[in-house]
């Protein structure tokens, strides 16, 4: 018999709950076990039912889903996606669920107007199914720390190759906003090299992204600005929905361009796009840095930068809430160093 992913659906309009109940179910391996009206009702039922996974809104009536996510994370730690009308508007309550522990979000303005709410269908059941592929997800999201060791790793390199680096860049996706919250802040004040990274977002969350980081961090965070001029020692957030590319300008300076263009690849912001156009400028002395994320973005992007004898570190397994972008990089055998998390910091700031 088919083992099915057990899903609570929390929300308390009860046309949201009977849409993704539909949506979710399309697929045969999902079947939802039960429904919330608000966040009181959701935490018991989690301990009930005892889902594999929970789609959270945040805004409810009696305790909202700030509330009981954190009850869940305490007293019922399971994976859960936060689906919410204030997605967009307030994106930083979107960051903050993220760092209270949900693995992942989906904004309802863009995905739940009532003549295209199938929009989401794919994204929504591909994330429930490798969210919950993950048995660990949980002492992934919310379990790293400084005493935690490098489990499972293919390699056991524990340094970069000598090489002076002018560029470091990231491509990351599902359990990112988290996971770059145990990189960034961590990054040396002394980095004299931009920093790129793309983080799959829709748009108006990667503002709020990087303002919180850039709290967070003794180097400049901020989202990239089309035509601004690449400093050393700032990093540079993608902005959801737009490319982030590198390129000279008439003076020769290392300029900032956004574009909607390439338009026929799966991720905008791309994770390919902005290491080749990086790479164009920086050449092999760019690090590339993949972490955790579903599918393949990134792959060609690092098997570019490798023959032209580029280094590239994976994010391993273990400390991945989504095995997927370093799983590519890996078994392409691309990988200079498999590491965790808490290590990719201390790495980095080795190599510069």
């Amino acid at each position: 018999m088919l083992e099915q992913i057990k899903v609570l659906v929390v929300d308390d309009s009860a046309f949201m709950r009977k849409s993704l109940g539909l949506l979710l179910e399309s697929d045969p391996k999902i079947k939802v076990i039960g429904t919330a009206t608000d966040g009181l009702i959701a935490v018991e039922k989690v301990k009930k039912l005892k889902p594999d996974i929970v789609t959270l809104d945040i805004e409810m009536p009696n305790m909202d889903g700030l509330a009981a996510l954190e009850r869940i994370m305490k007293e019922c730690p399971v994976p859960v996606i936060m689906v919410s009308s204030l997605t967009i508007e307030g994106a930083d309550v979107t960051i903050k669920a993220l760092e209270l522990g949900a693995v992942d979000f989906i904004p309802k303005e863009m995905s739940f107007v009532s003549v295209a709410i199938t929009g989401i269908k794919e994204e929504l059941v591909g994330k429930v199914k490798a969210i919950c592929k993950s048995k660990k997800v949980l002492t992934k999201v919310n379990v790293v720390n400084s005493s935690s060791k490098p489990v499972g790793t293919k390699r056991s390199v524990l340094k970069l190759p000598a090489k002076q680096y002018r560029a470091l860049a990231i491509g990351i996706s599902t359990g990112g906003p988290i996971s770059l919250q145990k990189v960034v802040p961590l990054l040396s004040s002394n980095l004299r090299m931009p920093v790129f990274i793309v983080q799959h977002m829709p748009p108006k969350f990667t503002a709020s992204l990087a303002e919180r980081l850039d709290n967070l961090s003794s180097l400049e965070v901020k989202e990239a600005e089309d035509g601004e001029v690449v400093r050393n020692g700032v990093v540079y957030i993608a902005p959801g929905g737009f490319h982030m590319l590198v390129k000279k300008d008439k003076l020769n300076n290392n300029i900032i361009g956004i574009s909607n263009l390439p338009s026929d690849v799966l991720h905008k912001p791309s994770v390919d796009v902005m290491l080749q156009s990086v790479q164009d400028i920086y050449g092999k002395n760019m690090l590339g840095v993949i972490m955790t994320g579903m599918g393949k973005d990134g792959l060609e992007g690092i098997k570019r930068l490798k023959a032209s004898g580029g280094h590239c570190i994976a994010q391993n397994e273990e400390t991945c809430v989504v095995y997927g972008m370093p799983r590519a990089i890996v078994d392409n055998g691309l990988a200079d160093i498999v590491a965790s998390l808490e290590d990719i910091p201390k790495l980095i700031n080795q190599a510069i």
